[in-house]
């Protein structure tokens, strides 16, 4: 997901997004433990969507207070 994609979206979207980004993480982690995971970088890859929510939600939330 690019910062473009992401910056499109609502707050409700961007909630949802993480939401299921964050499960994604948590399955992946257990069928790590299981020794399942056949694509690895995923967990790179929702590391960063999860941060490029979080920083664009901070960003949103710096323009509504100044």
């Amino acid at each position: 997901m690019k910062s473009e994609e992401v910056r499109a979206l609502s707050v409700e979207d961007l909630n949802k997004k993480e939401l299921e980004l964050r499960n994604e993480l948590v399955a992946l982690r257990l069928k790590k433990q299981v020794g399942q995971v056949e694509k690895t970088h995923r967990f790179s890859e929702i590391k960063r969507d999860i941060a490029r929510i979080e920083t664009v939600k901070s960003e949103r939330a710096k323009q509504i207070l100044a």
